[in-house]
């Protein structure tokens, strides 16, 4: 369940900066700098939290590790390999699962774009 958590707030943190670092690249040479700062600082911000966040996802890794070897005492080989794959697999399978749905919700933003110049 941490694990989740922790691959989701990555993906949301680095979504969001990514999105932020996209606005301060489309501003143009005249707007205003208010505008500029507000989105410089709210960079700064998700670059800190994003750092935490990897700081959060060490620890669960540490943790899973230590999880991992308490398992391995009690499972059998075939069970373990079970185990170890089904824990790398969810981290993968939730990251491609929110890079799906970012494409999604980019797919509805341009179609509601083209909607509107039309």
């Amino acid at each position: 369940g941490d694990l989740d958590k922790v691959v989701n707030l990555l993906l949301s943190l680095s979504g969001r900066l990514a999105r932020v670092e996209t606005a301060l690249g489309s501003l143009g040479p005249h707007a205003p700098a208010e505008d500029k700062l507000a989105l410089r600082e709210k960079q700064r911000l998700l670059v800190a939290q994003l750092e935490d966040a990897k700081e959060l996802k060490e620890h669960v890794g540490r943790r899973e590790e230590a999880v991992g070897a308490m398992v391995a005492r009690y499972l059998p080989a075939e069970h373990l390999q079970d185990y170890q794959h089904f824990v790398k697999m969810k981290s993968a399978l939730i990251a491609e699962q929110r890079e799906l749905e970012e494409k999604i919700k980019l797919g509805q933003e341009q179609l509601r774009c083209l909607h509107e110049s039309l």
